[in-house]
C-alpha cells in the first residue's frame, strides 16, 4: 500500500524529483488551490498548513512533510498546525532548505516559525553537512543529510553545451529578493573586465524591478544599470520570469554565474548550472561550497568582498573551471533519494503506530 503524504508543496521541482522514475510506494498529494482568486496551478500559500484542512482531511494521509511555504504562517498558527497533527495521529517530516528566508530581511520571524516545526518534527532532513551541524547548535535536532536532486531534466540535462568565443559572466537581480544586493556585486565585476580580454558582463533583471509604475520598481537599482548600459559596460536584458525552456537556454549562454547574495543557506539556481555545466561563483554565507563545486568569495557587503568576488572572477577567466553533473549519476541519485525518503517515512509511521 502506498504510503500517503500531505506535501508541502507538491508541484515544486524538488519534490517531483524526489520521486522514483521506476515508481515508488510514495503517493504525494496534490496541492489543493489556496483559493478561488489564483491560479490553478499556485500553490502558495499551502491550504495544508491550515489546521483545519488537517482535521478535515486527515482520512486521506498518513503524514506531512514539510519543503516550503510557510512565510505566510505565523508561529501561533504553526504551533495549531502541529497540534492537529498530533491529534489525527499524523507524523511531521520537515526539510530545512533555508536556515535564513532569502525573502525576509531580517531572521527573527523565520526562525521563529521554524523553530516551530523543528522542534515538533518527527524526523528532520537537510542538504548539507553544514546545515546540519547549525540545526544542531541551535535546536539539539539531528537532521539527516540528503542531498538536492537534479534541477533540469532530460534530453536537455545531456546535451552539450553551445560553443561561443567569448566569455560571459552573468548576474540576475531576479524581482531583487531580500537577500541580494546585485549592484555593489556588478559594479565590481566591471572594474575587472578590462583585465580579461573578451569578457563581457550580461545583466538580467525582471520587469517589475526596471519598470516606473510597477510596485517593486527599485530606481536605485534601475537608474544605475541604465547608466552602465549606455556606456557599454554590461548588456542589460530585462524582461519577464523566464520558462524553464528560456532559463537553461540562458544559464547555458553563461561561462560564470554570479550568486549576489547577502545571507542565504542552499540555491536550487546552484543545483540548475551544476547541471549544465555553468560555472558558479557563491558567496561563502551558508553552505553553497558544501552543497556543489563552485567558487567563493566573502558574503558580507565589504572591500574583502568586492576583492575576493573580483579574485573568483578572474579565476573563473583563467581556469576555466567545468563542474557538470554526470547524468547517469543524477539519475541514480534520485533513485537513492526516493529511496532514502520512502525509508524516512516507514520510521515515523512506524514510532506512530507503536505510540498508538
Amino acid at each position: 500500500m502506498a504510503i500517503r503524504v500531505a506535501s508541502v508543496p507538491s508541484g515544486h521541482v524538488y519534490v517531483n524529483h524526489l520521486a522514483s522514475q521506476a515508481g515508488d510506494a510514495v503517493e504525494r498529494l496534490p496541492d489543493p488551490r489556496p483559493g478561488a482568486d489564483v491560479p490553478a496551478a499556485q500553490w502558495w500559500p499551502p491550504r495544508m498548513l491550515d489546521s483545519g484542512w488537517v482535521r478535515e482531511h486527515a482520512a486521506e494521509f498518513d503524514l506531512m512533510h514539510v519543503h516550503f511555504g510557510f512565510d505566510a504562517a505565523s508561529p501561533e498558527s504553526l504551533a495549531d498546525l502541529v497540534s492537529a497533527l498530533r491529534a489525527e495521529g499524523k507524523p511531521l517530516v520537515l526539510t530545512v532548505h533555508d536556515l535564513r528566508n532569502p525573502h525576509h530581511a531580517e531572521a527573527d520571524l523565520h526562525a521563529a516559525q521554524q523553530g516551530v516545526l523543528v522542534e515538533a518534527a518527527d524526523a528532520l532532513i537537510t542538504l548539507t553537512p553544514g546545515a546540519a551541524a547549525q540545526i544542531e547548535r541551535q535546536w539539539a535536532r539531528s537532521a539527516q543529510v540528503l542531498p538536492h536532486p537534479h534541477v533540469v531534466e532530460e534530453p536537455t540535462l545531456s546535451q552539450a553545451r553551445p560553443q561561443h568565443d567569448d566569455f560571459v559572466i552573468g548576474i540576475h537581480a531576479k524581482s531583487l529578493r531580500a537577500s541580494m544586493d546585485p549592484l555593489a556585486d556588478i559594479e565590481a565585476v566591471v572594474e575587472v573586465l578590462d583585465r580579461m580580454p573578451g569578457a563581457r558582463l550580461r545583466v538580467d533583471a525582471h520587469t517589475d524591478i526596471m519598470t516606473p509604475g510597477y510596485d517593486r520598481y527599485t530606481p536605485s537599482l534601475a537608474a544605475p544599470l541604465r547608466e552602465l548600459e549606455s556606456q557599454g559596460r554590461v548588456e542589460l536584458r530585462v524582461h519577464d520570469y523566464f520558462t524553464d525552456d528560456e532559463l537553461w537556454d540562458y544559464l547555458q549562454s553563461l561561462d560564470l554565474s554570479v550568486l549576489p547574495y547577502v545571507f542565504g543557506t542552499h540555491s536550487g539556481w546552484l543545483e540548475a548550472c551544476y547541471d549544465l555545466g555553468t560555472t558558479v561563483a557563491a558567496p561563502d554565507c551558508g553552505f553553497y561550497a558544501e552543497q556543489r563545486p563552485c567558487l567563493s568569495f566573502a558574503a558580507a557587503p565589504s572591500a574583502a568582498r568586492r576583492a575576493s568576488l573580483q579574485e573568483a572572477v578572474l579565476t573563473a577567466y583563467r581556469d576555466r573551471p567545468r563542474w557538470r553533473a554526470d547524468p547517469s549519476q543524477r539519475r541514480a541519485e534520485r533513485e537513492d533519494l526516493a529511496r532514502a525518503h520512502e525509508e524516512i517515512y516507514e520510521q515515523v509511521l512506524s514510532r506512530s503506530r507503536a505510540c498508538t
